[in-house]
């Protein structure tokens, strides 16, 4: 049972911060968190942490085989440039995230126990799972990396965007995870719901096919087009391809804005949302 002081504190109407300053003064607690979240999920197998890149890479396999040998096209991609890179760049950045979306949706409903008992800010625990998966994401590095060297990346200054795509995605992720992990304790439909809604989304983001082949589709209308580019994911994603693959024809300086100003309002507007909720969650668990 919570404290009445505890939930008349919460009751502000905006949030006066990003909850930043208290997250640094609880790092040791947060980092505990994300220990025993990789501890967990790994825990009794045998492949241990390996299993974050088998996942990906086979994944990556089954739709380098369909899009990358049965529906590629002649300039798809830059020359030189094969189709197992493009999809193991988007890949791994999708998994990251795929499971921090999903998982942050039930962090504050599966720690109900630790939430309603350890006096913390808590926003860390659906943070501390946006986190734990950016490890499993860095742990791949080196196997992109591999992919790069054999599969035609390129490494000039293109690679100064893979750290800008790597905090845009941390910042949209953070705040879709303070949505995510509110709303679902009071409807537990979204959990459900989540499954189908990553579903539609990584189809409907370029993970596996080039978004030229969408942006050169006649037979799409323009607003469908404007539809599609409002899938927030889409910049991020297209980001970590430029970072491996500098391929132009699709990639500019307006588009890098629009995704870190689309990435900053869902952030301040997850975090608004979750101290909004806050007092009735508290209430619920």
């Amino acid at each position: 049972m919570t404290s009445t002081r505890t939930i008349q504190a919460s009751k502000r109407r905006t949030p006066r911060t990003l909850g930043l300053s208290a997250m640094w003064r609880h790092r040791r607690t947060l980092r505990v968190l994300v220990q025993r979240d990789l501890a967990v999920k790994y825990q009794k197998t045998v492949m241990g942490y390996f299993w974050s890149l088998i996942e990906p890479l086979g994944m990556a396999a089954i739709y380098w085989f369909v899009f990358g040998l049965i529906y590629a096209r002649e300039g798809d991609l830059p020359e030189g440039v094969t189709f197992g890179l493009y999809i193991v760049a988007g890949m791994f950045a999708w998994m990251w995230a795929n499971q921090a979306m999903s998982e942050s949706a039930t962090s504050l409903t599966s720690q109900a126990s630790l939430i309603t008992t350890m006096r913390v800010p808590r926003e860390l625990f659906p943070v501390a799972r946006v986190i734990a998966r950016f490890a499993e994401f860095l742990a791949g590095l080196p196997v992109l990396i591999g992919f790069a060297i054999f599969g035609g990346g390129q490494f000039g200054w293109n690679l100064l965007v893979l750290p800008v795509a790597v905090l845009l995605q941390a910042v949209l992720l953070t705040g879709f995870a303070f949505i995510l992990a509110s709303v679902n304790v009071l409807y537990r439909d979204v959990q459900r719901f989540m499954r189908l809604a990553m579903r539609i989304l990584f189809y409907a983001t370029p993970v596996i096919y080039p978004i030229g082949k969408i942006m050169d589709l006649d037979k799409l209308p323009d607003l469908a087009k404007t539809i599609y580019h409002l899938n927030p994911l889409v910049g991020v994603i297209e980001l970590h391809h430029y970072a491996w693959i500098a391929d132009d024809r699709y990639f500019s300086l307006t588009f890098v804005l629009i995704n870190a100003a689309t990435a900053i309002a869902v952030l301040f507007f997850g975090r608004w949302l979750f101290h909004k909720l806050e007092p009735n969650v508290l209430k619920e668990l």
